[in-house]
């Protein structure tokens, strides 16, 4: 495979113009507002595709920013991908009177969801917890490698993502998530995520979150270890106990996480005071 055949492969004018979506594109949620959610953002990313191909058209130049200004909502780390297909679509109109311009927003929409639940699997549910699980685990020694190794493990990979996602969709066009529903290969690796995801909070339920109950009794001779009873039906009962509590308040009661570490912290205060925890 050539250099100009490559998926990565971009002419000097087209490479900077998706450069610059890119870094626009590192926005996100910044200008998020509840009306049409992270419109502004991807509109600020498509100025450089309107003005390069709506150059001497100041109508369309309008048409195509009123285009953008529609209600958009994904992951931010694979956002890039439908701004590179955008980016592709406003090419061809530019360059064919009788093409659709709705196709391009109807296109966008139609991506929210499947983006929003490869992204949020890979980046939220699986990376996210990941590089938490790794810099929490030095960080609990003392080691300054914790926080360093939590920033590295997180974005490098989001990092990339957001630079390349913006060429390679605007290199394949509408034609990748066609091919990509039609294999299968979307919802399998939605599932693979989401199952990886899972097993790391699983994990961190039981080797980060400490509870354990501090009573002994003795009865007859005999000592009653309260804990070891509890590990011997099921070991990190409590810790996962606590998970799903927290877990039930933030979802079911609407309780703002800030308002749980505080409960969190009082509760366990005074069971400590007397003896419980």
């Amino acid at each position: 495979m050539t250099k100009k055949n490559s998926i990565l492969y971009l002419n000097p004018e087209d490479k900077k113009m998706i450069n610059s979506v890119a870094w626009r594109m590192m926005v996100g949620s910044a200008p998020y507002q509840y009306e049409k959610m992270q419109a502004l953002s991807f509109l600020y990313a498509m100025v450089p595709v309107v003005k390069r191909y709506y150059k001497d058209d100041k109508e369309k130049r309008i048409e195509a920013y009123k285009r953008h200004w529609e209600l958009w909502n994904t992951t931010p780390q694979v956002a890039g991908l439908a701004a590179g297909l955008a980016a592709a679509m406003e090419r061809e109109a530019s360059m064919n009177p009788d093409y659709d311009v709705s196709s391009i927003n109807a296109t966008k929409v139609s991506l929210m969801g499947p983006l929003a639940g490869i992204g949020d699997s890979i980046f939220w549910g699986s990376l996210k917890v990941i590089a938490t699980g790794i810099g929490v685990s030095f960080a609990l020694q003392g080691n300054i490698l914790g926080p360093i190794l939590y920033f590295l493990v997180y974005n490098i990979p989001s990092s990339l993502a957001r630079h390349l996602l913006p060429v390679i969709g605007f290199n394949l066009g509408t034609s990748f998530f066609e091919k990509m529903n039609k294999n299968g290969i979307m919802p399998f690796l939605t599932e693979c995520c989401n199952i990886v995801g899972l097993i790391m909070v699983g994990s961190m339920a039981c080797t980060m979150v400490t509870l354990k109950v501090p009573f002994v009794y003795e009865a007859e001779g005999a000592t009653i270890n309260v804990q070891e009873i509890l590990d011997s039906i099921l070991p990190n009962a409590l810790p996962l106990g606590l998970t799903l509590l927290c877990f039930w308040l933030l979802k079911k009661k609407n309780v703002s996480p800030t308002v749980l570490i505080i409960l969190l912290v009082v509760v366990a205060i005074a069971l400590h005071a007397v003896g419980i925890l």
